[in-house]
């Protein structure tokens, strides 16, 4: 007897936000209900470890969407030589 396989679930959404007046830039990664809470701390935890962001919020919506929030510093460059 076989049994029917899951179709495989899409990865999370992970949206960048990012105002210039603020000195951390956002990520905001939305988990929809049929998607694997697994595979979203695996993103969470990658974005966290390459991109050195860290999670600020995690919330759970009715309906079962999770979201988390992560940021990170935003690095502001001066120059430092002048040019004539």
């Amino acid at each position: 007897m076989k049994h029917p396989t899951q179709p495989p679930t899409p990865l999370p959404r992970a949206e960048r936000v990012r105002d210039p007046h603020q000195p951390y830039e956002y990520l905001i990664v939305t988990v929809q209900p049929g998607q694997s809470l697994a595979e979203a701390r695996r993103a969470i935890v990658e974005h966290a470890e390459y991109g050195k962001w860290e999670l600020k919020r995690s919330s759970k919506y009715r309906g079962g969407v999770h979201k988390y929030w992560l940021r990170r510093r935003i690095m502001r460059v001066e120059r430092t030589l002048t040019v004539y």
